[in-house]
Formats: structure tokens, sequence, C-alpha cells
């Protein structure tokens, strides 16, 4: 102990020394923990203070360590409810003797599964924007599914609580609590709870605009030279930020000229604040104070901030970093993880959107991974599409297939080869029954040649495969399917589901 502390403890009285027994932000009445998992419970308290945990009739007793963390592990069970725990501590006075007993009450306690809903804006999307708010907010009083939503927390180092949540913790789903809640997100919840019919506990941990990098461990990120590009774009990052401050003050002048004189707003490009793109400062802020609690998966819904040129190459590697090393600080195996590949969009020439979706492909590689393709559901002229009902319920298709072991499709093609036939090229897909053009449109197909020029492209269907030619390519060798920001699809198989984009050759 350092001169000041010892001054500092001298100058309280003897029973008040002892900190109180406290628990994470995490932990709140109305909360659902892990069906079928050890159910941890954590926090602090004065250091050596015994702390017991009761629940399900089940009691532990552990000791807060030196620097007065403390950790329990209660027994796995069924999914039920609603408990209640208690957490008591008896606390110890500077002069030996016993303080009061202290003890928090968590009330509403459901046993289900708990998913982690992260990413951009599109996951952070709220409900009342979306477009099915009016039909589907009356009838969101399902006590079933409860919600937590973090708040946004950039962090230089792991932090071992959140900044904070909304509504002071965990909720019970109501028209009002939902309304401000990931649309993406609820949609899932109560697909999954109609069909698994458990409770299910939705954590909404969300910044809209950020890159994949910043919700990315650093440690991790720098274990991979391959990444060091990031690092290099961080560093132009902050050198043009006294540019940008500069900037944005002429702009504050001109938005207060324009309404001094009763003008119209002009508007500017958006820049992202310099926390909110840095590597790794969300995974610190926003995700590590989740991992120590037991989770069923996680649903993502992230890419369009890494769409530009220098930064679409690396995705995949970077998702893929990701995704492990989140396993791998939650310490629960190979859990879902459940991502939703990027719309369709008119961006700017700076962006490649078709090759971040391609990225996103590659990340199937990883085991429990799914992909819900949304080509047919973006807005060209939007970034944020409405419809998140879609969005929702094809990842709860992702979440029953991969986790709860139903047989039910929940992939539309993926492109699995293509083949020389004479001038054309065979295609073969995975996830192919009933493969159909809707409206019968073919559109969006082109091969090239061994020059790497392409040209546009007539498919035809066959069972389940396509045969691809052009008039203008003799002897084809690669072939591309909805290449572009915003491209035309309308290829699906027999369950209504999208064919993802592809190219067989980059």
């Amino acid at each position: 102990m350092n001169l000041r502390s010892f001054f500092l403890f001298a100058l309280l009285p003897a029973a008040a020394v002892s900190a109180q027994v406290s628990l994470p932000k995490i932990l709140t009445s109305h909360m659902v923990v892990q069906r079928e998992m050890p159910v941890h419970v954590w926090g602090s308290a004065a250091p050596g203070e015994p702390v017991s945990v009761s629940f399900r009739g089940e009691t532990r007793t552990v000791k807060a360590g030196a620097l007065g963390r403390w950790s329990v592990f209660l027994g796995p069970g069924g999914a039920g409810g609603p408990f209640q725990m208690v957490i008591k501590g008896v606390p110890t006075a500077m002069d030996g003797s016993a303080a009061p007993e202290q003890t928090i009450t968590l009330d509403d306690v459901l046993v289900g599964d708990v998913w982690v809903a992260s990413g951009q804006s599109n996951m952070q999307f709220r409900m009342s924007q979306a477009a099915t708010a009016a039909a589907d907010l009356p009838h969101a009083g399902i006590d079933h599914i409860r919600l937590l939503e973090v708040k946004n927390r950039a962090s230089e180092y792991p932090l071992e609580d959140l900044a904070g949540v909304t509504l002071d913790g965990w909720t019970a789903s109501t028209p009002e609590t939902a309304k401000n809640f990931s649309a993406v997100a609820w949609y899932f919840a109560r697909d999954i709870e109609q069909k698994e019919h458990v409770p299910v506990g939705v954590i909404d941990s969300t910044w809209g605009g950020t890159v994949v990098e910043s919700w990315t461990r650093l440690t991790a990120l720098g274990e991979d030279a391959a990444l060091a590009p990031l690092f290099v774009s961080r560093g132009k990052m902050i050198e043009r930020q006294a540019d940008n401050l500069l900037e944005e003050a002429e702009q504050a002048k001109e938005i207060a000229t324009a309404k001094a004189a009763g003008k119209p707003i002009p508007s500017f490009p958006w820049h992202p604040l310099l926390e909110m793109w840095a590597p790794g400062q969300l995974y610190n802020g926003m995700i590590a104070p989740l991992t120590k609690m037991p989770i069923r998966g996680v649903i993502w819904y992230q890419g369009e901030s890494n769409s530009a040129l220098e930064r679409a190459p690396l995705y995949h590697r970077i998702f893929r970093t990701m995704i492990e090393d989140w396993r791998k600080q939650w310490g629960e195996g190979d859990f879902p993880f459940l991502f939703v590949q990027i719309s369709n969009f008119k961006s700017g020439p700076g962006e490649d959107w078709a090759a971040l979706r391609e990225q996103q492909v590659k990340t199937l590689e990883l085991r429990n991974t799914a992909m819900a393709v949304t080509i047919d559901l973006g807005d060209p002229d939007n970034v944020h599409p409405t419809d998140k009902v879609d969005v929702g319920d094809r990842l709860a298709r992702t979440a029953r297939a991969v986790s709860y072991g139903e047989a039910v499709e929940y992939q539309g093609p993926v492109f699995r080869q293509a083949t020389p036939e004479g001038s054309s090229l065979r295609v073969w897909f995975d996830h192919a029954r009933g493969l159909n053009f809707k409206n019968g449109a073919a559109t969006g197909f082109e091969v090239a040649g061994v020059d790497g020029k392409w040209a546009a492209a007539t498919a035809k269907i066959d069972g389940t495969s396509l045969v691809v030619s052009s008039p203008d390519i003799a002897e084809p060798v690669a072939v591309r399917y909805g290449w572009a920001n915003s491209p035309e699809c309308h290829l699906y198989n027999s369950e209504g589901l999208p064919a993802s984009p592809f190219v067989s050759r980059e």
C-alpha cells in the first residue's frame, strides 16, 4: 500500500472500509442465464470477504481475492424459471468485527438461451424504424424474451465491467422496451422463442458506422503480420485528425450562418470518431465485459464500413481472427457464429461491396458459422433498409439448423464450382434444391475468358446447376454473379432463399 492510500484508509471509520458486495452490470433482475451450462456469478467485495450465491436450491460460498474480485460457478440445469438469485456478503471491519450482512436479490431470473447481437448500424437499427414496426410492436409483450442493450464505449484496455446499459439492466420484451432495441435481434429472438419454446435473452452490443477491426482484440490482430495494413490505416487516420478538427470547426460556422440566415442546413461527409475505428477498442469496452457470461452464440451484422477499396481485401482475415478469438475469450469452444451478408446499395466508386460479400462467404470455412444472404432485401438508395423481419427470420433459420439441429433449409444456393462444358460453363451449387429464377429473370451473370475481360452472360437452369454462356466469350474460364455494389439478383432455391453473389475466380 502506498503512503497516499495509507492515509486515505486511516481517515475512514473502521466499519466503513469494507467494500460493498457488487455485481457487474450484465447481472441484474430479469436476466436470462444459459441453460445446460454452469451458471457463472462474479463481482467485487472487500478482500477476503466471504460471498455466497444461492440459485435453484444450490448455494456456493467463496472468498474475495486480494484485489476484491470473487467468482463462483453453480451447477447447470434445464430451461425454466422464473427463479430468484440471492448474493450475500459478510464484510469485516478493520477491527475484525463482523459488519451487517449485505444482500443482493435478483428476481425473475430465467434459464434459457443467451445470444449476443453485435456489429454496426444495420444490427443497431431500432424496431421503431422497421417497416413492420406498426404491426409488430403492439404484440411485443413476450415475457420469455429478455433484452439488454449495452451503451457505447471505446477503451484502450479490456474493461471488467460495461460502461453502462439502458433501462438499468435486463428487461422483459414489451412494446415500450422493444421499440428502441435492435430490430434484427428482436425478430431473431421472437423466431427462436416460438420455435424452440425456451426463454431467449439477447445482448445488444452494437455501434453504427464501425469497422470489424475495432471489435477484434488488439493482440489477436497483432499476431497476424498480414494485418499490418490496418495499423498503417490507423496511423494515417490519426495524422489526419488535426485537419478533420479544423474542417469540423468550419462546418459548424457554415451551419450557424445558414441557421441565422434562415437557409437550409448544409450537409457534409460523415467522419467516424477516432476511437470508434481504433483497432481493439470496441472489443475492450463492449465485448470483453461480456465474456464471463456463458452464451449460446453470436449473431453479427457488419461489413459496410469495411467496404472501402483498401479495406475490403482484408475483411475475411480480420473477421476470421475476430470469430476465433471471441470463441477463445469466452472459453466455450466453437459456439455458433451467425452473420448477415451485406445487402445491395449504390455506394460510390471508392467502395467494393461485391468483394466484401465474397470475403464474408470465405468465412463459412469456419466450423459452426452460417450466413444469412440479404442481397434481395436491400434498398439501393438507403444503406439502412427497413426490412428487418426477413433478416431476423433468415438468421433464425441458420440458428435452428446450426445450433438447434433442426432439419431446416437455412441457406440459399451457394457456389461450389464451375466446370467447362463446350462454349459454356456449368455452375454447381450447394443448397440448390428447387433452383429457380424468381419472376423468370436470369440477370446478373457474367463470364470471362483467359484475358480476364468480363461479358454479360445468359444462364439456364438444369436441375441443381446452371449452364452459363456468352456469345462474346468462345471459351469461358470464369463466371460471376451479382458482382456489383447494387446488383439485380433473382436466383433462389425452393425455400425462397436467395443465392449469394459469387465469383469462380477473383
